[in-house]
């Protein structure tokens, strides 16, 4: 007796339908999905490309690309563009290719007149030799550290030879003199040293006293103005006296030549007046005594006085209107 496992329901394929027909995908319950083979070597192409990119250096036109291998300088990449370094034994540093500010530290210095003051200059430099600047300087902080040293000492030297006034005086400043020497002399010392480092420029931005000066400096200033005030005001008095005397002076001249004047022409005019009562009175003596007679009772007669004369005087026969 023969049997046909396939009609057994134990002997039935699970992928087979009870007629023999396969079922459509996914409708058996050990279907299995095939994955490609590409996803087993997806890790393997990610491993790859991340120690590809993390072995090219891209190089940015205001930047110095520094390859070093075990410690040391072995490539200075300079132009824009993509390069190559070897992994994990060579190593990239960046520095800077445009110019770069620095803030120099204030610092109070002594002028030739012996006066403190307090200075703030900043500097504008680059890095003109990327292998000695690593080599000499290491950083860029590094760099600015020596950059401030140099400055801060010429400058101290060079505002020493000036006086005060110089310094701060707008009119006869000689700053500009003053930046362009150091800033030439601090080029000389990195050129020497071979810093690989350049000063471009350096500018001062304030000249001020010591904030413990300058309270007493107020003071004195205002102690100055106060006694030029004064000056001024003991000339302006002392011309105001001298004016006024002179113009006193020239009063008085003209009052005496006009008093002068004036009796000349009184007397003058008195002269006339008796020339003229001469000849009016001589055409008639006898009234003219009668005029004078009447014009000595009004000095005579004045308030009523009491007079005794002789019945028969001459003076009292008008009165009597004889």
């Amino acid at each position: 007796m023969q049997f046909d496992i396939n009609n057994l329901p134990f002997g039935k394929k699970n992928n087979q339908s009870s007629d023999g027909n396969e079922p459509p995908f996914g409708k058996g319950k050990n279907t299995k999905m095939q994955i490609p083979r590409f996803f087993y070597f997806l890790p393997i192409i990610v491993i790859l490309l991340v120690a590809l990119s993390s072995n090219i250096v891209i190089v940015k036109t205001n930047e110095y690309r520094i390859i070093r291998q075990f410690g040391e300088v072995v490539n200075i990449l300079d132009k824009p563009g993509l390069h190559v370094k070897i992994p994990f034994i060579q190593t990239v540093t960046t520095l800077p290719k445009h110019l770069l500010f620095y803030d120099v530290v204030p610092a109070e210095i002594n002028t030739l007149d012996k006066k403190r003051i307090t200075v703030d200059h900043f500097a504008i430099w680059r890095i003109s030799n990327p292998r000695e600047m690593i080599e000499s300087l290491r950083t860029v902080q590094g760099a600015e550290g020596r950059l401030g040293d140099i400055i801060y000492s010429n400058i101290r030297t060079e505002l020493g030879k000036l006086n005060f006034e110089d310094i701060i005086n707008q009119d006869t400043s000689s700053r500009g003199d003053v930046n362009n020497t150091v800033q030439d002399v601090v080029n000389k010392i990195l050129e020497t040293n071979g810093n690989g480092i350049e000063v471009v420029s350096i500018e001062m931005k304030r000249a001020d006293l010591p904030q413990e000066n300058e309270q007493a400096v107020f003071r004195r200033m205002i102690s100055e103005r106060q006694s030029k005030a004064q000056e001024y005001l003991s000339q302006g008095d002392a011309e105001a006296n001298k004016i006024t005397s002179e113009a006193d002076k020239t009063v008085r001249e003209m009052r005496a030549e006009a008093g002068e004047r004036a009796k000349i022409i009184i007397a003058e005019g008195e002269q006339e007046a008796a020339r003229t009562y001469n000849n009016a009175y001589g055409k008639d003596p006898e009234f003219y005594n009668f005029y004078r007679t009447l014009e000595s009772y009004k000095v005579t007669l004045k308030g009523e006085p009491v007079i005794v004369l002789p019945i028969g005087s001459p003076y009292v026969r008008l009165l009597m209107g004889n």
